[in-house]
């Protein structure tokens, strides 16, 4: 999966904070797709526009490849950390 990455619109507003806390804390999955839907608890994130927004500036991805349309569990990459530990202090 290539990482098209781009600045957020709005900013990490407390929304973005809470679903990459969520992807902290093991409780999401990303489908594969140009477009990655985020499921926080196997359950559709309210607000796929910041998930796609999340994925497209490189702070989430996919731990594994996979077809389609797959279910897989997300993690931050190191850009998503970096965005995190600011709103921790």
């Amino acid at each position: 999966m290539s990482a098209l990455v781009v600045p957020l619109p709005e900013g990490l507003n407390h929304r973005a904070l809470s679903m990459l806390r969520a992807v902290v804390a093991g409780r999401a999955t990303i489908s594969c797709s140009s477009e990655p839907d985020l499921f926080i608890d196997d359950v559709a994130c309210c607000d796929q526009y910041m998930a796609h927004s999340l994925a497209h500036a490189g702070l989430i991805e996919p731990v594994a490849t996979g077809a389609i349309g797959d279910l897989v569990p997300a993690r931050l990459t190191e850009a998503g950390v970096a965005a995190l530990a600011p709103a921790a202090a």
